[in-house]
This record gives structure tokens, C-alpha cells and sequence, in this order.
């Protein structure tokens, strides 16, 4: 009987090739079921958020244990979210000083030491406005060598 011979190198470089391809399918369908919980979640949000004007006191990029916010709310955190750097702002509304969550997208435009009007939904700010008509400018971009890729690929 005469045998085919597959070199061992090339069997390992298909089964290599299978379990690449077999992650790449699996990290895809998984990508899409995030992305439809956080639609039904900022659909919930919106739902029960307020608006409400703020003293912006101080925000930082910390560690949740270091917020200052409620232990009631840094146990529900997963245990993953919990070492990571979260946006927080700490800001005054009404007679009070909260500490609030941030929406990564719009914490660089937060402004610090201005009042602003806010959508805020339980302790997580999805939006901010100047007050009275002032208009938020938004940062420079970073210089970066990511952000210089992007520019020469615009053009600019």
C-alpha cells in the first residue's frame, strides 16, 4: 500500500491555521452580543436619565476602591472592571458633592471647575452640555504615533 507522506511541518501549520480561524469566528459572534447588550443597555439608560446642572469639582482616571463611590455599587462591578481605571468626576449637584461614573466617549470633554447641565442616569453621566448657551470645546487630539497615522491617512 503506498502511504501519503504530509511532512509534519505542514500538518501543524493547518492546525494552527483551523484553531486561528476557529477564534476568529468565535471572537466575532461574541463581538456582536456585546455590542446588542450595550445597545439594549444605553437604551435603558436613556430611558431613566435626567438632566440635571453641576459644579464639575474634579475628574481623574482611578481605580474603583480609590472612587470614593457607594460599596454597594463596587460589589455589583464584575471582578474584572474592578482593577481597572474607571473615568470618575466629582462633582456638586445641589448641596451635595457626588461622585459619579463617566461615559469613556465624552470624559475628555468634561470641562473641570465649570458648571455644566448633564444627562446623568443613577451615578453615570452619558452626556454634558455647556450651561446658559456656552459651548464645550473639545480637546486637541493627543499627539501620538497612532494619532499621527490617522492624519497622514487623512491627508492632513
Amino acid at each position: 500500500m503506498f502511504l501519503l507522506q504530509i511532512p509534519t511541518v505542514t500538518i501543524v501549520l493547518i492546525v494552527i491555521t483551523v484553531i486561528m480561524v476557529a477564534a476568529v469566528i468565535t471572537l466575532y459572534f461574541l463581538g456582536k452580543k456585546a455590542e446588542k447588550r450595550k445597545a439594549e443597555q444605553d437604551e435603558a439608560a436613556a430611558k431613566i436619565s435626567q438632566s440635571v446642572s453641576m459644579l464639575i469639582i474634579d475628574k481623574k482616571k482611578m481605580k474603583l476602591k480609590d472612587s470614593g463611590l457607594p460599596e454597594e455599587m463596587i460589589n455589583q462591578m464584575p471582578w474584572y472592571a474592578r482593577g481597572s481605571k474607571m473615568p470618575i468626576v466629582k462633582a456638586k449637584i445641589g448641596p451635595k458633592v457626588m461622585t459619579l461614573i463617566c461615559d469613556y466617549e465624552i470624559f475628555d470633554q468634561v470641562p473641570v471647575k465649570r458648571e455644566v447641565k448633564a444627562s446623568v442616569s443613577g451615578l453615570y453621566i452619558t452626556s454634558v452640555k455647556g450651561l446658559h448657551g456656552t459651548k464645550i470645546e473639545k480637546p486637541e487630539q493627543k499627539k501620538g504615533f497612532v494619532n499621527w497615522l490617522k492624519r497622514k491617512a487623512a491627508g492632513k
